[in-house]
């Protein structure tokens, strides 16, 4: 039933010239190098990324970013329940359809990395300066949002 009502969202977006919707979240924590950021990356293609995936119907979108942390990642912190900012990209779905995609994001602060987690194994994760996590992921407005984190500063 979950992946009809998602495959309903998927055509609508695609008949009315609109975007699908995800949740994100910036996970980050103070470490050796000054403020951290977790990427992982996708199954399918490997690129480098934040953890996000679909709402879950019943959970605000801050909860709903703070389970995709730990499905993806094993991130266990606090989240915050504003909206950070949202970045654009193209979804490629498992029809190899592509729609585009907006992802609400939301910050959470690492607390802990659980050693157990559903999507362990499947994806490398790795911490890294806002600025070197901005220059691994591929999307512009992702990007910005990591040179926006406190105390950062933009591309050069």
């Amino acid at each position: 039933m979950k992946q009809f009502s998602r495959m309903a969202g998927f055509a609508d977006a695609m008949l009315h010239g609109g975007r699908i919707r995800q949740v994100g979240a910036i996970c980050y924590r103070t470490g050796a190098i000054g403020l951290e950021v977790l990427l992982i990356t996708t199954r399918d293609t490997g690129r480098w990324t934040i953890p996000k995936g679909w709402p879950i119907g019943g959970k605000a979108s801050h909860r709903a970013a703070e389970q995709e942390a730990f499905e993806e990642a094993g991130a266990k912190g606090r989240v915050s329940r504003t909206i950070f900012g949202r970045y654009a990209y193209v979804k490629v779905l498992s029809t190899h359809m592509r729609v585009d995609a907006v992802v609400d994001v939301h910050l959470l602060e690492v607390r802990r990395m659980a050693p157990r987690f559903p999507e362990r194994g499947q994806r490398k994760q790795a911490w890294l300066s806002p600025q070197e996590a901005a220059l691994r992921v591929k999307e512009p407005s992702l990007k910005r949002l990591l040179l926006r984190l406190p105390g950062q500063s933009r591309l050069k």
